[in-house]
């Protein structure tokens, strides 16, 4: 079946270029190797819950270094996974105590809003202390590595794009589903089970949802690479927690450095920001990029985005150069976005992408 609805999600398995930049990812979902949050949970970590969350962060640096090491002993046989014992407390149990404790001043994401959502206040983002989900399905229509995708759509975002697709989610015009931990984690151990090769997490935007999410994966016990799908506005204490439990960093990488971004998604720093977040992502897993091209944004935004990409990331990073753009929500507010994409700005991507030097770019 899956040949016939999306035989290149069938031809990209003998991709040599996909197969390099997503290797781990490619092994996890054959079962050839375990999922970092399944590795995290083997891994012990000595903490209190009186402890001041200095203390634990410098358990969690501590911690996080000595995961690298063990990841690459059982990635290369060297350890068995299998023969390692649940320790009392894990190094992701560590993860979910510095989580909730983010949440009683949220700054998960870059924009730091302060607000106690672990008392139901809604942040910036309309997201509380309870999952909303607006749906979950397997997904065929994401990058031909990823299909069929586990996806799991939650409600709220950290960012304000006049011309999101998904608005209606982002902004909570739909209620959403409540969903416990426990119940969630059925959800995904049942996608899996159903031949998803990943769980995508996804929106909205999941960074505000990153403490219900490591309490979701605390009750799964299906090996599944774990797909952060985000706009990438995220903090440096989320990028920290982050690293063990994403398998596959699928980030967006929307504005060049100008002002782009704080005038259509009121998204102040954000080239800063997501820079920075896409070297961290580098340093602990696998990319695969999402750059929108936007109508008159070619040189502004798509080039820089391009050019940076190549310079920092590598020429072989995998990068979806993404012609998608529609009108949506607000975009009538933004002049050049009221409309679709020309011919020509979809041919001048495609050279952009070839003169920054991208050998592993898909459309």
């Amino acid at each position: 079946m899956l040949k016939l609805l999306r035989p290149d999600a069938v031809a990209v398995l003998d991709d040599e270029l996909a197969k390099k930049s997503l290797a781990r990812y490619f092994a996890v979902f054959r079962n050839e190797k375990s999922a970092k949050f399944m590795i995290t949970k083997k891994l012990p970590a000595e903490f209190d819950k009186n402890d001041s969350l200095e203390e634990l962060w410098k358990e969690h640096a501590k911690r996080t270094d000595e995961f690298c090491k063990i990841e690459h002993e059982i990635d290369t046989d060297q350890k068995h996974f299998h023969g390692m014992l649940a320790p009392e407390k894990s190094y992701f149990d560590l993860k979910i105590e510095i989580a909730n404790r983010i949440l009683q001043n949220c700054h998960l994401c870059s924009r730091k809003c302060g607000v106690n959502r672990s008392t139901g206040k809604q942040g910036y983002c309309s997201c509380g202390n309870v999952m909303a989900v607006s749906s979950i399905f397997e997904h065929m229509g994401e990058e031909p590595e990823l299909v069929p995708s586990g996806t799991v759509f939650t409600m709220g975002c950290t960012m304000r794009c006049r011309h999101c697709q998904n608005w209606t989610i982002s902004q909570c015009i739909e209620t959403g589903t409540k969903y416990s931990p426990q119940n969630l984690a059925k959800e995904v151990e049942r996608l899996r089970f159903n031949g998803c090769r990943n769980v995508n997490l996804v929106g909205g935007e999941p960074t505000p949802w990153l403490p219900h999410w490591l309490e979701t994966f605390k009750h799964v016990n299906a090996n599944v690479p774990v797909v952060w799908n985000s706009n990438t506005y995220y903090s440096p204490e989320t990028a920290q927690l982050l690293a063990g439990f994403a398998d596959v960093y699928l980030l967006d990488f929307k504005y060049g450095p100008g002002d782009c971004a704080e005038r259509i998604s009121d998204a102040p720093d954000y080239w800063e920001v997501c820079t920075r977040n896409h070297l961290e992502a580098k340093k602990h897993g696998e990319l695969l990029i999402r750059v929108l091209v936007l109508p008159n944004h070619l040189e502004c935004c798509t080039k820089p985005i391009l050019n940076w990409i190549t310079e920092k990331l590598g020429a072989e990073t995998r990068v979806n150069v993404m012609f998608q753009y529609r009108p949506e929500w607000r975009a009538h507010e933004i002049p050049e976005l009221h409309r679709k994409l020309t011919r020509d700005e979809m041919e001048k991507a495609i050279q952009l992408s070839e003169k920054a030097g991208l050998k592993n770019f898909m459309t």
